[in-house]
């Protein structure tokens, strides 16, 4: 079978460009209403029925009859067995991994994530307090795919943050366990893993059940049951974020292979027919050469037909300027992954504002990082990387204000709190500040 990939070919010069260009970067957030209510149902009978509840729901959508809910708990043994089971080459892949995903997380916790105080003149300190989270879940996902790699990235800045548990859910349908992903898990250190998924797991995270405790806090990828479940028990649990397709936006000056932008921009565009794959650049005959390597790699491609569609459907071939424009484009989209492929990376770094994440360089292909280069690859997208952050560190703490107001403190700030105070109309919170007064 022959699969054609059609990328629309746009150029900032056109005049019907900024139609042209929001068209193809336009996806809805909107959630099915058959979903949203299925979804409704299912967390508020989890929540009532707990353990029954998601032994139904396992049997019924994933195909996996269990007599209570410890069948559908994996041990530590077993998980330490499935380690030694794989292949020495994946077990020395996934412990290197893991020792760069660590590495870079440590980093972050000593830049971001340490308690600080200091005291003023009068002898008040202040300061605030990070204290890890108790307890997460994360969502691994296992129905058409197995992704140990997002074992390693949920888990290990969990671990690395000072997470006491770290409970991990992953669907598997007809009971097909995958060794990969609970290798991963024993290399992360997950602290319990249970064979559920689906909306049914994040209700049993959120709201707890006889046999699983109640979370604080649940991340991780899923489909449009487990997104909408997420979307639901926020406020009970926090929540990572809500992710739409996978997205990869390339900056190419025209220096790097052809055959290489063409396969980086195949790496997402083989996750699903809505990922979005888009080259931008200021060179038309370099546009022309991706595309030949585009139609020339295609065919090699297991998972071509999804490749096409996504292609055509929603990737974009965009002919700029120069590439200032193009970094100016980069940072209305605010991609998911970012690749500046060009001899001149460090000069166009400083214009990027907005991106999950930068790959600076030829050579540094998003699926690098995906996979082993240390930063996370749990990533804002739909553009709301103008906002939000990577998955890290800091999502598995919280921060607590310290206040230890000196007597000679209370005296100058207690004035300052009585007078607004009034002027808010709190007499009690005025008295209480000027009760300290000499």
């Amino acid at each position: 079978m022959t699969f054609i990939a059609a990328p629309a070919r746009l150029s900032t010069a056109d005049s019907q460009f900024e139609a042209q260009f929001k068209a193809r970067l336009h996806w809805s957030a909107d959630t099915d209403a058959a979903i949203e209510q299925r979804v409704a149902d299912i967390l508020a009978d989890v929540q009532q029925r707990g353990d029954a509840a998601v032994l139904e729901y396992t049997a019924r959508f994933d195909g996996l009859t269990a007599p209570d809910m410890q069948a559908l708990e994996l041990t530590q043994s077993e998980l330490k067995a499935a380690f030694d089971a794989i292949p020495a080459k994946q077990r020395d892949a996934l412990q290197a991994a893991a020792k760069r995903v660590r590495s870079y997380h440590e980093a972050q916790k000593k830049s971001c994530g340490e308690s600080w105080s200091y005291r003023d003149e009068d002898g008040t300190l202040l300061g605030q307090k990070v204290t890890p989270l108790d307890r997460v879940g994360i969502y691994v996902p296992g129905g058409k795919a197995a992704y140990p790699s997002s074992v390693l990235m949920n888990a290990i800045p969990a671990h690395v943050a000072g997470v006491g548990e770290i409970i991990m859910v992953v669907p598997t349908p007809k009971g097909e366990k995958n060794l990969l992903v609970l290798a991963a898990a024993y290399v992360a250190g997950v602290t319990r893993a249970f064979t559920i998924g689906g909306a049914q797991a994040v209700a049993a995270l959120a709201y707890g059940t006889a046999t699983i405790p109640a979370v604080h806090k649940i991340t991780g990828p899923g489909n449009a049951y487990v997104a909408a479940a997420k979307r639901r028990v926020f406020g009970t649990v926090g929540i990572d974020m809500i992710a739409g397709p996978s997205e990869i936006l390339v900056l190419a000056d025209g220096s790097t292979p052809p055959d290489w932008v063409a396969m980086d921009l195949f790496s997402q565009a083989e996750h699903d027919e809505l990922a979005q794959s888009i080259l931008l650049c200021p060179d038309a005959a370099y546009l022309d050469l991706v595309q030949a390597s585009i139609d020339r790699l295609l065919p090699e491609m297991p998972r071509a037909e999804i490749i096409a569609k996504s292609l055509t459907g929603r990737g974009a071939l965009i002919l700029t300027r120069n590439m200032e424009e193009a970094c100016e484009i980069s940072n209305r989209i605010a991609p998911e992954h970012l690749e500046v492929s060009s001899r001149e990376h460090q000069r166009w770094e400083p214009l990027l504002k907005h991106a999950g994440a930068i790959f600076l360089g030829a050579y540094t292909s998003e699926s690098l990082g995906d996979y082993c280069a240390g930063p996370n690859h749990v990533l804002p997208t739909s553009g709301t990387a103008r906002f939000s952050s990577p998955l890290g560190v800091y999502d598995f703490q919280k921060r607590s204000s310290l206040i230890e107001v000196s007597e000679a403190g209370a005296q100058v700030l207690g004035v300052i709190a009585a007078e607004l105070a009034y002027g808010e109309g709190l007499q009690a919170h005025a008295r209480a500040a000027e009760m300290r007064l000499k």
